[in-house]
């Protein structure tokens, strides 16, 4: 949060703490000290640090009381409850009254720094989703869903790698990298599409090659993880690695050191390395496709992405967003009843696929404000041309047909149950489709 001062609060019976925490604070930060609940002032805070013991009696955690005040009077705010007394059942009650972290007195400057830096770079990425910047590509959504992975993010932020990041196509996970690379953006940011790379070449473009190593290598090339040294080099689609090469992968992970293709000399290099999949690397391990040390040694920091499917609440925002992006060329704008057609699609290709409607909506709508028939059109036309997945292709053509004729009617269905508007969607009569339900035996949600 460049240019804005953040706020702390400490709460604290003991003056040499508030004494050693001003010290420390970094110049970003401004500070309110109090010494009980009732001199808290009525104030926005970004954070606060609240000891459980204000009276000197271990025996009473009044901290508790001061916890449960601030997370009612201010819902965003993070709490960080700190005591000498490490009862488990003391710091569990912290957590269920609304703290988000508990810290062991004496505090050290190092954790302070570390808490006060993920804290700021949380609210970041929550003023991000109504403010972003040419250089910084944010996460959109207030969903519960989101919430949290934001709040994962901001964990993770400036943590040392790897850090691997799961989810579906399309969920978002080349932003994630971004956003976990721009917490420190002065630095090299290298990234890879491992899938794009031929084998023969992903070890030189990775690690390099000195002159003569094959044929065509006629000068020394510099890999990508070398150019992002001190920084952070991105691996996507890691589960398109050649097992060949996830053991050079893992020997790089395990000691920093890369050998150039032909070369004798090692080189040490210091970058995070964060890898995304969109396939279960647990299952590939069990088909021999993915070496297993290499998983487990990639799954210590990891982050799953949830499917647009899981995350509904995020579309208002999400197409918000994207029509945003739209203008001025066109100056379009999403009806209700329009955001509560697409949170009737089921969004196979995520978020991705929402920004690809989003366009062709603002290309085809007609008027100003688009309706739900629009939206319909966009669907059905996706609908219709959606593959024949999970047919028998063992049946014969004409049961073949009839499979793929009712997944089309039963996807009509789940888009809207509502027989006019299923049979619009589809381009047939309402007695056409009462008959293909009864056929099919296709059971119509109320």
């Amino acid at each position: 949060m460049p240019n804005q001062k953040l706020k702390l609060l400490v709460v604290d019976d003991d003056d040499l703490i508030h004494q050693s925490i001003r010290l420390v604070l970094p110049e970003n930060w401004l500070m309110t000290s109090v010494y009980k609940l009732e001199d808290i002032p009525k104030d926005f805070f970004h954070a606060a640090f609240v000891d459980m013991h204000l009276t000197g009696d271990i025996t009473k955690p009044e901290g508790l009381k001061v916890v449960r005040y601030l997370a009612k009077e201010q819902s965003n705010l993070e709490i960080v409850t700190i005591s000498g007394n490490l009862d488990r059942d003391l710091m569990e009650d912290c957590l269920k009254a609304g703290a988000t972290r508990f810290l062991a007195k004496p505090l050290t400057t190092e954790e302070i720094h570390l808490i006060l830096e993920k804290i700021e770079y949380h609210f970041l990425l929550n003023s991000a989703t109504v403010r972003s910047s040419q250089s910084f590509i944010p996460w959109i959504g207030s969903s519960r869903e989101s919430v949290e992975i934001k709040r994962k993010i901001a964990e993770l932020a400036g943590e040392p790698g790897p850090i691997l990041i799961e989810g579906e196509s399309g969920t978002g996970k080349e932003v994630v990298s971004k956003l976990l690379y721009s917490s420190n953006n002065n630095r090299p940011f290298i990234s890879v599409n491992v899938a794009a790379l031929p084998e023969a070449v992903f070890e030189s473009e990775v690690f390099g090659h000195v002159k003569g190593a094959f044929t065509g290598a006629d000068q020394n090339k510099m890999g990508l993880a070398e150019a992002a040294n001190g920084g952070d080099l991105f691996l996507d689609e890691i589960e398109a690695l050649p097992l060949t090469l996830q053991a050079k992968l893992l020997r790089f992970l395990e000691n920093g050191e890369i050998r150039r293709v032909g070369g004798k000399d090692v080189i040490k290099v210091t970058a995070r390395v964060i890898v995304a999949t969109n396939k279960n690397l647990e299952k590939m391990v069990k088909e021999g496709k993915f070496r297993e040390d290499l998983m487990w040694r990639l799954n210590g920091k990891k982050l799953i992405l949830p499917p647009l499917r899981d995350r509904l609440d995020d579309i208002k925002e999400l197409t918000k967003y994207f029509l945003e992006n739209e203008k001025p060329r066109r100056n379009k704008m999403l009806s209700d009843e329009a955001i509560e057609q697409l949170k009737k699609y089921d969004w196979p290709g995520n978020i991705r696929e929402l920004k690809r409607v989003c366009e062709q909506l603002c290309f085809s709508s007609p008027l100003p404000i688009i309706r739900a028939e629009d939206v319909e059109t966009i669907i059905r036309g996706k609908l219709l041309s959606s593959p024949a997945e999970g047919l028998d292709l063992n049946v014969g053509l004409s049961n073949l047909l009839n499979q793929y004729e009712k997944k089309v009617i039963e996807k009509a269905l789940e888009l809207d149950s509502d027989i006019d508007s299923a049979a619009k969607i589809l381009g047939i009569s309402r007695s056409s489709l009462y008959k293909k339900i009864s056929d099919y035996s296709i059971e119509v949600k109320k």
